[in-house]
């Protein structure tokens, strides 16, 4: 069962808590994190491309001559596919490009990330990240003082919503409750900070 000290705001080791095997020690499956995260990424396209058929184009009531007689090709409406200003025959129309993925795989594809993330030394567990007021400045110099790198994104449990108000606003931190860790994301920054109730929070979420 692997194990990671607890910081606190200072940097300063406060103890240590226990990991689970089968959230931080699991086999790691990049299939499924490679779907899981592809996935997420269509689910995020608006798919609003569209281009106009026969019945959306405007003009070309009229047939613009006789059929017959004229000398020139027979045709019946000056919006045609192949009439400049025309319609578009068999072009793109607004889709969803959603992706169905089971609760297995992405629970799959999340242990996997969060392993990947531990055996790397991007995990960081903090004890709090409790403030007294709404200060960006104060919550940017705890998460400098932790000597890890930007982006961060950090999963916040009770107690965290001055910090979570102070840095809503800045690019290179992202929060997220429990409920919303994912795969994507863990795997969009380069360090991950985790409170200790997070963490049992995770687990219980990931361990059935």
């Amino acid at each position: 069962m692997p194990k990671i000290d607890v910081l606190d705001k200072g940097k300063n080791v406060v103890g240590s808590i226990s990991l689970s095997d089968a959230v931080f020690a699991a086999e790691i499956k990049e299939p499924a994190v490679h779907q899981v995260v592809m996935a997420q990424q269509n689910a995020r396209r608006r798919g609003t491309q569209a281009t106009k058929q026969w019945a959306e184009v405007s003009g070309g009531g009229k047939k613009p001559w006789k059929q017959k007689g004229t000398g020139r090709a027979r045709t019946g409406s000056i919006r045609a596919p192949h009439w400049r200003g025309g319609a578009v025959v068999l072009g793109p129309q607004p889709r969803s490009y959603e992706q169905l993925v089971n609760k297995k795989m992405r629970r799959v594809a999340l242990t996997s990330t969060l392993t990947s993330i531990f055996n790397e030394g991007r995990l960081v567990v903090v004890d709090s990240l409790a403030m007294d007021g709404i200060k960006t400045k104060a919550a940017l110099q705890m998460l400098a003082g932790l000597g890890k790198s930007f982006p961060m994104l950090v999963v916040t449990g009770a107690g965290c919503e001055n910090f979570v108000r102070g840095v809503r606003n800045v690019p290179t931190v992202k929060t997220l409750p429990v409920e919303g860790v994912n795969a994507y994301d863990l795997l969009n920054c380069n360090t991950v900070v985790v409170t200790r109730d997070a963490v049992e929070g995770i687990e219980k979420r990931l361990v059935k």
